[in-house]
């Protein structure tokens, strides 16, 4: 006997309609062959499942032709939707990192986001629906962008120990391509330009340390619980630790002109900025700007675009790397005297 397991021949016919719709909204075309070979029934029985998903108002449409069959059309109004556990935990990630939202979207976006996910937590088991809650009351959300997958498993662990505070042990691969095991007690949840971040304080080292979860590969919850951590900002202190991050160089600078002029140019992930000497009430003062980096080449660009006063302090290299950019510009704008007259 074909088909998904042995449920497929005590299967009823509203489970197979039910059935029939997941398989029709994971495929573009699914022949009747196909589809009665997976229910172990008849090509007529089929049609009459089909028949039955019409009348619920479903568009599905009949392509005729040797690679002809079912598939559900383009629409006005999106069909219901049949979700695993997996791909029901992606959507909830995904709500929660709606592009331009921060923490709390806002506007027209902010009662579409609030109102598709009471509808998907709504329509959760209780087991699951638990641990979605501990993903949305956990989670820190900042910028949004691309980034690698996370285990839908590895989140919806992650989360439920930062609610319960449960310590955790996790297997995780370091940028270096190093498995390591940690064993911690997770704070935070944190998503930002696309990724999830972990962080909690390490059981071996007792510092506070962040992980990337697309490079955790196993997690695991132990027994107990650890105190509550002191009140923090999660998504500031992510980013200050970024900033800080060891790095082959540290840049100091001298950055003149207002906090918020700096701080648009060079995010707080990227830059720490504090003041210098007096004048703390001038909008336009001295700043100290302190960034660390794997590289200086990148640089030049970022420090033009302050369109302020600069003076690079520390590292003697990067003066260097300043100077061939500029003789670079220098030459592009004298370009026009050297280019070949056209014939």
């Amino acid at each position: 006997m074909s088909g998904f397991d042995g449920r497929i021949a005590l299967m009823t016919p509203v489970a197979r309609t039910l059935e029939v719709l997941e398989l029709l909204q994971s495929a573009g075309v699914r022949t009747a062959t196909e589809l009665a070979e997976r229910f172990d029934v008849d090509e007529r029985t089929i049609r009459r499942t089909v028949d039955r998903l019409r009348d619920l108002g479903i568009p599905i449409e009949a392509r005729p032709g040797r690679y002809g069959g079912y598939r559900i059309a383009a629409g006005w109004r999106m069909p219901p939707l049949m979700l695993d556990e997996n791909e029901t935990v992606a959507v909830l990630a995904g709500l929660l990192a709606v592009p331009g939202s921060g923490t709390v979207p806002t506007g027209h976006t902010a009662t579409a986001t609030a109102t598709a996910i009471a509808k998907i937590r709504r329509s959760l088991p209780a087991r699951l629906a638990a641990r979605a809650d501990a993903l949305l009351a956990a989670a820190v959300v900042g910028s949004p962008d691309a980034a690698p997958a996370t285990d839908p498993e590895i989140l919806l662990t992650a989360a439920d120990a930062v609610r319960m505070r449960r310590p955790l042990t996790l297997d995780y691969r370091s940028g270096e391509d190093v498995l390591t095991r940690r064993t911690l007690q997770p704070h935070d949840l944190v998503a930002h330009r696309g990724r999830w971040y972990l962080v909690g304080l390490d059981s071996s080292s007792r510092q506070r340390r962040t992980f990337r979860l697309d490079r955790v590969r196993a997690l695991r919850p132990l027994s107990g619980t650890f105190p509550a951590p002191a009140e923090h900002r999660p998504l500031e202190d992510l980013l200050a630790g970024f900033a800080r991050a060891d790095y082959r160089y540290r840049i100091d600078l001298r950055v003149r002109a207002g906090y918020q002029h700096i701080r648009d140019r060079l995010p707080a992930g990227l830059a720490i900025i504090e003041p210098l000497g007096d004048g703390a009430d001038s909008e336009i003062r001295w700043w100290r700007v302190t960034i660390h980096a794997q590289r200086l080449d990148w640089l030049p660009p970022k420090l033009l675009a302050l369109e302020c006063p600069v003076v690079i302090d520390e590292p003697a290299e990067l003066r260097d790397v300043v100077r061939a950019a500029a003789s670079s510009l220098a030459a592009m704008a004298g370009c026009d005297q050297e280019r070949p007259t056209p014939s």
